[in-house]
C-alpha cells in the first residue's frame, strides 16, 4: 500500500469517526497518537489531517496543532444548498448536450450499480456514485462548473458517504438515480434539475437521520421529499 494510499485510508476512517461523533468538536488531532492508533509512521498522518483541513471537518491551530471542528447542522444546510444547485445545473445542462453514446453510458453505468445495492456493498456503492456525479457534471460541457462543483462535493464527501449507510439508503439513492437518468433519456433539462435537486435535498435529510441514529424508515414507500432550504 502506497503512502497516498494509506493517507487516504486513514482520512476516510478518521472523517467517518468525526461524522459518527466518534471524535468530538475540538478534539485534538495528535500526528504521533494518530501514528500509534494507525500502526504508520507520521508521513500519512499529515497528509490526511491536510485533506481532512481540505474538507472543513478539522482546523489547524496555533500551538494546537489540528482539531476537530464543530460542523453545525445550519453549516451544513448552507454547504448543501450550494450542492444541489450546482448539481441541479449540470443535469439541466447534461440533458441538453449529452449524445445518444454518452446517453448509453450513463445507462450502463447506472444500471450496473443495481448489483451493488442487491449485494449490500454500500463501499462499492458509494464508489459508483461518485462515478454517477462525475458524469454528470463532465457531461453538463461546462468544464468550470464541474471544477467547482467537485471543489465543493470534496468539501461533503465525508457526510455523502456516511449517508449511504443508512438502512434502505443504497435502494432509495438508486431510485432517485433512476428518475434523473429516464429525464436525461427523454431529454427532459427541467425534468432532470428537478430530480437532482430532489436528490441532494434527500441526501442532506438522509445525514441528518444518520446523525440522530434513525433507523425506522428503511422502506419508507414515498417519493423523496422537498429539499431543505
Amino acid at each position: 500500500m502506497t503512502k497516498i494510499t494509506k493517507a487516504f485510508e486513514i482520512q476516510k476512517a478518521i472523517a467517518d469517526d468525526i461524522v459518527h461523533g466518534r471524535r468530538a468538536p475540538g478534539t485534538s488531532l495528535d500526528e504521533t497518537v494518530l501514528a500509534r492508533e494507525f500502526a504508520v509512521s507520521r508521513t500519512p498522518i499529515r497528509e490526511a489531517i491536510r485533506q481532512l483541513e481540505m474538507t472543513g471537518l478539522v482546523e489547524a491551530r496555533p500551538h494546537r496543532g489540528a482539531v476537530v471542528c464543530d460542523v453545525s447542522p445550519e453549516r451544513l444546510d448552507d454547504m448543501f444548498t450550494v450542492m444541489r444547485e450546482l448539481e441541479a445545473l449540470c443535469a439541466r445542462l447534461a440533458a441538453a448536450a449529452m449524445t445518444p453514446e454518452d446517453r448509453a453510458s450513463l445507462r450502463a453505468q447506472h444500471d450496473a450499480s443495481a448489483a451493488l445495492v442487491s449485494g449490500d456493498r454500500p463501499a462499492d456503492y458509494a464508489a459508483s456514485n461518485d462515478e454517477f456525479h462525475d458524469l454528470l457534471y463532465d457531461a453538463s460541457r461546462n468544464a468550470f462548473l464541474a471544477e467547482v462543483t467537485r471543489q465543493v462535493r470534496l468539501r461533503l464527501s465525508p457526510f455523502r458517504r456516511v449517508q449511504i449507510e443508512g438502512p434502505g439508503r443504497m435502494a432509495h439513492s438508486f431510485e432517485e438515480h433512476e428518475r434523473i437518468v429516464a429525464a436525461i433519456e427523454r431529454g427532459d433539462a427541467a425534468a432532470a434539475e428537478a430530480e437532482m435537486r430532489t436528490h441532494l435535498g434527500e441526501v442532506r435529510h438522509s445525514v441528518d437521520e444518520i446523525d440522530r441514529g434513525e433507523t425506522a424508515e428503511a422502506a419508507r414507500p414515498r417519493r423523496p421529499r422537498a429539499a431543505k432550504g
